[in-house]
């Protein structure tokens, strides 16, 4: 099965009703078919639907559709724009529908997200969007229009209006990441969590006052921005060992092909037989200054000794023994559960996660330190809500702070610029919290 196997629709066109809704005519459409740029989006009454294959009628094996769609009971505007989020190594895609079958106001954002490297088939989808489901909105194919941002947004810009022959506005990728993340912060319920591996999943309140704070975007690289308002944001600093590192590095050492195979792989490796941790060389804790055994004190700190000792029993052995050289043969571009050296695949993945993890957490501690700034948000697809990802992150911040601190995750962490580019395109004093606020539009004009 492809990775970005694409959950079919349901045959089944009954749709869960959780909360009273009104039924819409003709007419109430016809009078919010407006330009783009002043579609309301109605949040009020809005919920994460869990674990719900997706009821759009549109369908790819080529794209992964995310579980966690956002439904919008009360949404009765027609939604004729699309967002996309185009970065080294992932498109990832917003869109508004309907419910197939249903007369009832109401609908969902759904999100979906594809290789860059196979943009053609997220262009692909995306025109499928505009002849079949722009329809199912009550808008026409024409009147679509797209939300670009990320680097790609430029890159391919000419690309995107000669598929779709629709208006494409390009967005600026950092204020799109802040309208996002606001936007899921203070209106989406049950979004924002903190983690532990006591408490895996505690749910944050929704609050209005969430300034300043610090977004940690972890793409193919790490950006740092300080966020002091809706309008007032600074890149403070970043890394460039981040998601793309991760992918790249476990390509040539494992067999896995793509980013959620090495997290798998992760999920089932020990590090320790790769790692040197401090149990290693104190032979128990080092409780003065508050480091475990199980601290890793250099990242694949045991490789050259164990396979320097290898190789020496090779030589006195006269050659490669006890299945050595099957290991070898296994070295290079296969997932049999080994990786160079013979250290399993899945030892190494977890090492490198743990390595790359560890790095981002301690450089997103300084930064909050130097910044003064309490609130730490981690976002971008290299997360993807993989535990040990987020343990890793959390733990550091609260290490570090000592506790003064806070790490905090979202279910839909790769989707922060694709959003904020889709909602930015919102009338005045729209949603609860107003997530984008007046003077940003007094000088922004939609």
């Amino acid at each position: 099965m492809d990775e970005f196997d694409l959950l079919q629709p349901s045959s089944d066109p009954a749709v869960p009703v959780r909360h009273n809704r009104k039924r819409t005519n003709t007419a109430t459409i016809d009078s919010t078919i407006i330009h783009p740029g002043t579609v309301a989006i109605n949040v009020q009454g809005a919920f994460i639907v869990d674990e719900e294959p997706p009821l759009t009628g549109v369908a790819s094996a080529n794209a992964y559709h995310e579980t966690k769609d956002i439904r919008l009971p009360n949404q009765s505007a027609v939604v004729s724009h699309v967002a996309i989020d185009i970065g080294g190594s992932l498109a990832k895609l917003v869109y508004f529908s309907r419910e197939p079958h249903s007369t009832e106001i109401g609908g969902r954002l759904n999100f979906v997200k594809f290789e860059t490297e196979r943009i053609d088939l997220c262009l692909d989808f995306m025109q499928q969007l505009k002849l079949k489901q722009q329809r199912l909105n009550g808008s026409k194919p024409s009147e679509l229009c797209v939300m670009a941002t990320g680097g790609g947004a430029y890159k391919y810009y000419e690309r995107i209006k000669e598929v779709l022959g629709v208006e494409v506005l390009r967005e600026d990728e950092m204020e799109c990441l802040i309208i996002g993340l606001d936007f899921f912060i203070t209106e989406i319920p049950c979004e924002v969590f903190t983690y532990s591996e006591t408490d895996p999943m505690h749910f944050a309140e929704a609050h209005a006052d969430i300034y300043p704070y610090l977004l940690v975007n972890i793409g193919s690289g790490v950006s740092m921005i300080k966020v002091s308002g809706s309008t007032q944001y600074q890149r403070i600093g970043g890394t460039s060992l981040g998601g793309g590192t991760l992918w790249g590095l476990l390509s040539l050492l494992t067999g896995a092909r793509t980013f959620d195979e090495m997290l798998g792989m992760a999920e089932h490796g020990d590090n320790g037989s790769v790692d040197m941790l401090v149990g290693d060389i104190y032979g128990t804790d080092y409780g003065k200054i508050g480091l475990k055994s199980t601290t890793i004190a250099s990242s694949f700190g045991k490789v050259f000794k164990m396979k320097q000792q290898a190789e020496q029993n090779a030589e006195d052995g006269g050659g490669l023994a006890n299945g050595d050289r099957a290991q070898a043969s296994e070295i290079n571009g296969d997932s049999t559960g080994h990786a160079i050296g013979g250290f399993k695949a899945e030892d190494v993945s977890r090492s490198l996660l743990y390595a790359v993890s560890n790095n981002i957490g301690q450089i997103a501690y300084l930064q909050s330190e130097k910044h003064n700034l309490s609130n730490i948000y981690f976002g971008g697809s290299f997360i993807r809500g993989h535990r040990q990802t987020m343990n890793t992150l959390s733990y550091a911040i609260k290490f570090w702070s000592q506790g003064q601190k806070k790490a905090y995750f979202l279910r839909h962490e790769g989707y922060l610029g694709a959003v904020g580019a889709f909602v930015k395109r919102q009338p005045r004093n729209w949603g609860r919290r107003n997530s984008i606020e007046k003077d940003w539009l007094s000088t922004n004009k939609v």
